[in-house]
């Protein structure tokens, strides 16, 4: 996610630009045999859809007949079939496009107003009150229902709340260039007025939406409506609340933070509430090009550097140079304090993010709680396992970056039916998310593996040399640390996850990872392994993408004991890849062109259908298609086959590489859905109890805009959603948009 306009990765921006790591980009040396990805292109995907953009809205003509799926999660009416609809062709139009017999509307966009005094959006670079406005980069998203007289409610249909994460800005040298006027300053130091708008865009909106005379829309004066931005003050909560590691000028009892950054992936509760994760936040910040030395080169060092943040490193906007005051003052992580706690600067700062995030959608009073004990890292979505009473909750998280790890907490209290009635939802956040035990995956050669517990009765962590643990606070600050001291497994970019309702197995996309290479050497280079198999290089143009450029999605069943199991098994739902790919070491999953794509990021289970809704974040593809939806009904872990996969070295060996293919796809079981305008990337999905209203957020389109073309709309890469009839002006905004079925059925039918 949060992606930038620097060309810096050929694969996926996101990851390179500001999502750092110790973990080197790697560009392998080419074979002269490679061939061109012009030759791996298939033909044109049969079509038939409806699209909104530069024209009026309109349709083509297709079938709407499929078979229903072998394990729906809710029985399907005699009439309706699963991924009934046409499948929709790639696309490059800068316009949204849905299957014949959709409609998709735009209703949520970037600086739409949330109170009734709020100026309507000019969109010309003149706005301002960002705090009580949509902000930007529309990421993870969930629904929580309103009763008619405004209570909280599972079963409404055509009232709620959208909770929306607002990752990021579009940006090109320090500036939001969309946000600005002229386009921002690129040189520092900022504007104070420069840097306040872009950090009220950050963060969670809380807005109401209704079905008004057919029509979904947002309602602009509602009492709920409700914005968390990089200011707004938290608590932090779990093992890391009072410890030393989160003492700061602002808080110097460690206690409390502010603000929530970079939010991507979200999740809801077992008790009704809105989590979300922090994610690329480490890249906000910046050291001096002493920090060491002035820290005495102590631990906090070596931490730092962990997650990226070495000494003399810019920061992503330059924030802390607009001025003197404390909020920018913040986002300079130096000792310049003399205090031996840090109560007097703000080198503890980082420690206070990299988060999951509970926020109660329906009280305004409530401060939000940083649920310390899941870890902190580049936190993608967090999903919750099926409840079972009488049991302990899990919650499966990603960490999004090359060669980082899956993790699992396991909640100490066990599971209470009647806590997911709750009248206060963040008391239960504290029961089940405040006490328990982390743990990290390794996956195995044989299609097994095990949860390792991330903790100082580990003697691998209290043994660690590379960084001594001081007690479980700083295990979890450090959880990037406590993995690489047990060997967990490195993944090809962990994001979102979500679990099958049918039978609780866990889904990871693993988006993609130029690192994998057969000859690699050193610690940021890996070979392929069996849970991240494919090393090949892919053409995008002349420019070759190598490693594992289209991801995967990789799928988990727990052993006996369910949430609190030491073992999983585990294969692989779906390899990413070109239709016409090499059918033996790439296109392993058999796709054809009404389903291929790149880099699945977004990933939701609809608990209304079964289906699992498959989004892209891409930039090995976008030659060929802007990002896109899909509609899976997948089956189970071990439906398929073993493969082996063999690589010559350039040594000349044989490298072997053994893995777990699930079933392959069929017509019936995956179709593309949606394909959105230009220069996007699709995320976030939530969807009304009944399954007939689907929201989805289009996110930064037109990022490939240059900021010095900010004069000139004609050369803007997207006018989107202006050019479908949303809203003022000409620059592309990030939006929700809601489909819906033409004949009132369920959406994915």
């Amino acid at each position: 996610m949060s992606k930038t306009n620097e060309k810096l990765n050929a694969i996926d921006p996101d990851d390179i630009g500001y999502n750092d790591t110790p973990n080197q980009h790697f560009s392998a040396v080419l074979d002269a045999r490679l061939s061109r990805r012009s030759l791996l292109r298939g033909g044109a995907a049969s079509i038939a859809s409806a699209f909104i953009g530069s024209s009026a809205l309109s349709a083509c003509g297709g079938s709407n007949d499929t078979v229903t799926p072998t394990t729906p999660t809710t029985p399907t009416t005699p009439t309706e079939k699963l991924l009934g609809f046409a499948p929709v062709a790639k696309s490059l139009l800068d316009s949204v496009i849905v299957p014949v017999g959709y409609t998709a509307t735009a209703i949520y966009a970037l600086g739409d107003p949330l109170t009734a005094a709020t100026p309507a959006y000019k969109n010309d670079g003149t706005d301002t009150d960002f705090e009580n406005r949509a902000g930007d980069h529309h990421d993870g998203m969930e629904w929580f229902g309103l009763s008619a007289d405004g209570k909280a409610s599972l079963t409404s249909v055509e009232r709620g709340l959208l909770g929306v994460n607002h990752e990021a800005t579009t940006d090109e040298k320090y500036a939001s260039f969309f946000l600005h006027a002229n386009g921002g300053t690129s040189t520092l130091p900022r504007p104070a007025a420069e840097v306040d708008k872009e950090t009220a865009i950050h963060g969670v909106s809380f807005v109401e939406v209704r079905k008004a005379n057919g029509k979904w829309e947002y309602v602009k004066d509602s009492a709920f409506n409700r914005r968390f931005t990089c200011l707004t003050e938290m608590e932090l909560s779990g093992p890391v609340r009072g410890n030393a590691l989160a003492i700061t000028k602002y808080s110097p009892t460690g206690l409390k933070t502010r603000g929530t950054l970079n939010n991507c992936g979200t999740g809801k509760t077992p008790w009704n509430s809105f989590v979300t994760g922090e994610e690329n936040w480490a890249g906000y910040f910046t050291r001096s090009a002493t920090d060491d030395t002035a820290r005495g080169n102590d631990k906090s060092v070596a931490s730092l550097k962990r997650y990226g943040r070495a000494q003399g490193g810019g920061s992503r906007h330059g924030w802390e140079t607009g001025g003197t005051d404390d909020k920018y003052a913040r986002w300079n992580l130096s000792q310049t304090g003399t205090s031996n706690n840090g109560s007097d600067d703000y080198r503890n700062e980082l420690n206070g993010m990299g988060y999951i995030v509970e926020m109660d959608a329906y009280d305004k009073t409530k401060l939000a709680k940083k649920r310390t004990a899941l870890g902190r890292f580049a936190h993608e979505s967090a999903a919750f396992g099926k409840p079972v009473a009488g049991k302990p909750l899990a919650v499966y998280m990603g960490d999004d970056s090359r060669n980082e790890y899956i993790y699992k907490f396991v909640s100490t209290a066990n599971w209470e039916a009647a806590d997911a009635n709750s009248s206060n939802a963040l008391a239960m956040g504290d029961k089940y998310l405040d006490s328990g035990k982390l743990y990290v995956a390794q996956f195995n050669a044989d299609g097994g593996g095990k949860w390792v517990e991330l903790a100082m009765s580990n003697p691998l962590i209290a043994a660690y040399a590379a960084y001594k643990f001081a007690d479980q606070a700083d295990i979890c600050v450090n959880s990037r640390l406590a993995g690489d001291a047990v060997g967990a497994t490195k993944m090809d970019r962990p994001e979102w996850c979500s679990v099958n309702p049918a039978n609780g197995e866990i889904y990871y996309a693993l988006t993609n990872n130029s690192n994998r290479n057969i000859n690699a050497t050193g610690s940021s280079q890996l070979v392929p392994d069996a849970a991240n198999p494919r090393a090949y290089t892919d053409m995008k143009g002349t420019t070759a993408q190598t490693g594992n450029p289209n991801g995967h999605i990789l799928r988990m069943k727990e052993g006996a004991e369910g949430s609190a199991a030491l073992t999983f098994t585990w294969d692989v739902y779906l390899f990413a890849a070109e239709a016409s790919a090499d059918a033996g070491k790439i296109n392993l999953s058999s796709l054809t062109n009404d389903q291929d794509m790149s880099s699945p990021d977004g990933l939701a289970f609809s608990p209304a259908t079964g289906i699992c809704w498959i989004q892209t974040d891409d930039g090995a593809f976008t030659d060929v298609s802007n990002c896109m939806m899909l509609a899976g009904l997948p089956g189970q872990v071990g439906d398929g086959e073993k493969v082996t996969l063999n690589y010559t070295k350039a040594d000349g060996s044989n490298l072997a590489v053994t893995t777990y293919v699930g079933k392959k796809p069929t017509a019936d079981t995956l179709k593309r859905f949606l394909v959105g305008p230009a220069a996007c990337e699709i995320t976030g999905i939530a969807e009304t109890p009944d399954g007939k209203a689907l929201f989805v957020n289009i996110q930064h389109p037109g990022e490939s805009t240059s900021a010095a073309n900010i004069a000139d709309p004609t050369k803007y890469t997207s006018q989107w959603p202006s050019n479908a009839g949303y809203g003022a002006g000409k620059r592309p905004r990030s939006a929700t948009i809601v489909i819906t079925k033409n004949d009132g059925g369920r959406v994915g039918s």
